[in-house]
């Protein structure tokens, strides 16, 4: 499996991933936070001039995963963390995190909605916790640009970097 960072070309595949993927969402999260697609274009393009830089796992030279890594100044975002459907289960999403979490030294933060069970299961696997809903709120409105409703329907969760920390 190759690791690398995503270029022009790859924006297409990129979103088919994503939508494909987030399919496990309709159902689960909101009914009023669910649309289709879950990501349009537009909203790809807004993300990456937001400082998004994508990062995909190929395989056979096909793109089979994807996610995203922020810099927010005193913490790193994982965002848009996604393997397209025909590959999970095989460790491209721990092979991606990994390569991310190596790319810096801040303290990691990873919003997702509260009920992707399976999501936060993935995320706890891998050294995360889930931070008080106080704590939550807090970060979401500080590093994130999401909607009222969206912060009331998700969870953060925190690298050991980020929990160990002297918050005070």
């Amino acid at each position: 499996m190759l690791i690398r960072q995503s270029v022009e070309a790859d924006l297409p595949a990129i979103l088919a991933i994503i939508n494909d993927a987030a399919r496990a969402y309709r159902g689960v999260i909101p009914a009023d936070q669910w649309h289709e697609p879950y990501m349009p274009a537009d909203q790809l393009s807004a993300e990456i001039a937001s400082g998004v830089v994508f990062w995909i796992a190929e395989q056979n030279g096909q793109i089979a995963g994807v996610m995203g890594l922020q810099d927010k100044g005193d913490v790193a975002l994982v965002r848009h963390a996604y393997v397209a459907t025909s590959a999970q289960r095989k460790g491209i999403g721990g092979r991606l995190l990994d390569h991310v979490r190596g790319l810096s030294r801040r303290p990691f933060l990873i919003g997702t909605w509260a009920d992707a069970s399976w999501a936060i299961d993935f995320y706890r696997r891998n050294g995360f916790t889930v931070v008080s809903p106080t704590e939550r709120n807090r970060l979401l409105r500080k590093y994130w640009s999401i909607p009222a409703r969206q912060i009331e329907t998700s969870v953060v969760l925190a690298d050991p970097r980020w929990m160990n920390a002297d918050r005070h």
